[in-house]
């Protein structure tokens, strides 16, 4: 049987990390996750994802740098407002980890990523009687693959923003009603 969810857009979130100067870290969140969950216990292959990241919700604890993401140097907010995720195939790794692949599309390009969702946690009934569940997907992107291309070369050598980009997706969803219920 299948069962469908909502992403609770208040209690999910999307981290990412990425190499600042070639020395540090530099790590950010969306805010506002949006979208449904379709699980299917019997058969996890029949299940599905669909996700939208607002990338107006850009935080990196820095004003300045985050109206730059939000630039057209990188995200392009004006012209591409969000980020999605669509699921094409659900693969268990596991009774609670599953390989995600679908079409992840930021800044306009599509590529196909594959997301390994961990710790599926199981139905809890949550104060006010709703049936919840959570699971966090990781993934590692090239953004150069997505078209954000934006870089600066250092006086010592070597770059400004590395490629590599490590994403991490906590979610929490929300059983939508059966139809007739």
């Amino acid at each position: 049987m299948s069962l469908a969810y909502n992403i609770d857009t208040a209690h999910s979130a999307a981290q990412f990390k990425v190499r600042h100067m070639m020395i540090a870290n530099v790590k950010g969140e969306f805010t506002k996750v949006s979208g449904s969950v379709v699980i299917d216990a019997e058969n996890p292959s029949a299940s599905s994802v669909e996700a939208t990241i607002d990338v107006n919700t850009i935080s990196t604890r820095e004003t300045d740098r985050d109206n730059h993401l939000k630039s057209a140097d990188f995200f392009d907010v004006a012209t591409y407002p969000t980020i999605t995720f669509k699921s094409k195939s659900v693969v268990p790794m596991g009774d609670t980890d599953f390989e995600v692949t679908g079409d992840l599309t930021i800044h306009g390009s599509t590529n196909q990523v594959a997301l390994i969702v961990e710790d599926l946690t199981p139905e809890i009934k949550d104060p006010w009687g709703l049936q919840r569940r959570g699971a966090t997907a990781k993934t590692k992107i090239s953004r150069k693959e997505f078209g954000l291309t934006w870089n600066a070369v250092l006086e010592a050598g070597g770059i400004a923003v590395g490629d590599e980009v490590d994403i991490t997706i906590d979610i929490e969803m929300v059983r939508q009603a059966a139809a007739g219920a």
